[in-house]
């Protein structure tokens, strides 16, 4: 459920807040533009909001001239935006926290635990910088992004750089440009971006004395991990933690290791998840040529028709006695204690959207999977995700073990084939399912 958003006063300015979770109090800044009631809007971004209040008191704001705060008359220097950080903590109540900081708001995350010692307990940053222009853009590639913000900016054109791995995940795309039209004016977007380019707190590092972790991808397509280098080479006793990836935004791929790394930087214990080990079937379902669809029928009648979507699939998981694991932008990740339940479930399902024009591909695969938290992993998992995607629409598209263990189900198949499944040994051979 979203939290309540609050208002804190600095000065004359209205600064939006939120407060979810419990344990230990952790104020986050976020990057260049936010929108906090925005955030839950993403079941993903939900999703990793929650487990990150699952072992802290998380208070979310949106920095001045951003989101749910005042837009100002003039552009805020790092001052001001600490004293809107010391005004929502003033609000809530608090002495001291843990700052989180992430992309652009590790700058002020940063500047404020050199500047305010006794109001910060520690110190986490993520995709982080001290300097704008060293670590994220030349003066050519600078200008680029200032063309983008004044020609496209909220149509989410921009994910594919601060998220490569998710380019054609149209949902997300959809997600992404309210994103910067509730964050944002374009030209307001473009006057806080030449301020940020200004940014270089490399001079005060050495002055941060309280705990620190720096937290960055290796391959951070957005900002170079030499900026996060820099960071923990600069302060003092920082940790320095790397993890293989690209995508810049936080929940995406790298969001289970952030709050990993985070659970035991701030309680000591690395995790508090069960994992178990079960045999479960997984399906997933994709809905074929969505970028199209968001092409012709526009944000507002793309998201209609997703909830729509949403709303079928999910009462033949109910009618199946399928497990709804999450939403996957434009698709379904689900688990089955029977592989020909799951096998009549997605056909149900091919069925139900056939009749609204909506074409899905669906892929079934049988084997043993993690069951951590609400989330399922497991080789299991990605096999039914590589099988879902040789379909083209309406394929229901199954594993042979699928296949050999509902013999005498009455089910029918033909065969599609022997195929190679990217990143999986061997090859696999596949049947689709015949209604």
């Amino acid at each position: 459920m979203q939290p309540t958003t609050h208002y804190a006063k600095s000065g004359d300015v209205h600064v939006g807040y939120q407060i979810f979770g419990e344990g230990r109090d952790l104020v986050m800044a976020p990057g260049f533009v936010s929108h906090i009631e925005n955030y839950w809007d993403e079941p993903r971004f939900a999703r990793w909001l929650g487990k990150l209040g699952s072992f802290c008191r998380v208070i979310l704001f949106d920095k001045r001239g951003t989101g749910l705060s005042d837009r100002v008359a003039h552009l805020p220097v790092m001052d001001e935006r600490m004293d809107d950080v010391r005004a929502v903590m003033d609000a809530v109540g608090i002495e001291s926290a843990a700052q989180f900081g992430i992309s652009e708001g590790g700058s002020l995350a940063a500047l404020f635990a050199a500047s305010h010692p006794e109001r910060t307990q520690s110190l986490v940053l993520y995709g982080a910088f001290a300097r704008f222009l060293h670590w994220i853009a030349t003066d050519e590639e600078f200008e680029a992004l200032i063309s983008y913000i004044d020609e496209h900016w909220g149509s989410g054109a921009s994910l594919p750089k601060f998220a490569p791995s998710k380019a054609d995940d149209a949902a997300l795309q959809q997600w992404w440009g309210k994103f910067e039209r509730l964050g944002a004016s374009p030209s307001a977007a473009m006057a806080l971006m030449r301020m940020n380019r200004e940014i270089d707190i490399s001079g005060i590092l050495h002055s941060i004395q309280v705990p620190t972790l720096v937290l960055h991808l290796t391959d951070d397509t957005l900002i170079s991990v030499e900026g996060g280098r820099e960071l923990a080479a600069g302060i003092p006793h920082a940790r320095l933690v790397e993890f293989p990836g690209t995508d810049h935004i936080p929940f995406l791929d790298a969001g289970d290791w952030i709050l990993a790394e985070m659970r035991e930087f701030l309680t000591g214990s690395r995790s508090s998840t069960v994992i178990d080990r079960v045999l479960s079937t997984v399906v997933f379902t994709d809905i074929v040529g969505s970028t199209a669809r968001v092409d012709s029928r526009g944000d507002l009648g793309w998201s209609d028709l997703l909830k729509t979507h949403d709303k079928t699939v999910r009462q033949e998981l109910s009618n199946f006695r399928g497990k709804e694991v999450k939403t996957l932008g434009d698709g379904f990740l689900a688990t089955f204690d029977g592989p020909a339940r799951a096998i009549h479930c997605a056909s149900a399902i091919r069925a139900s959207l056939q009749r609204l024009d909506v074409p899905v591909r669906i892929g079934v695969h049988t084997g043993e999977v993690e069951l951590i938290d609400d989330d399922v992993r497991g080789i299991a998992v990605h096999i039914a995700s590589r099988v879902a995607h040789l379909g083209r629409a309406d394929d229901v598209l199954v594993s042979r073990t699928v296949k050999d263990l509902v013999a005498g189900s009455g089910i029918k198949f033909e065969n599609f084939g022997t195929h190679t499944l990217k990143g999986i040994p061997e090859k696999w051979q596949i049947f689709r399912a015949i209604s």
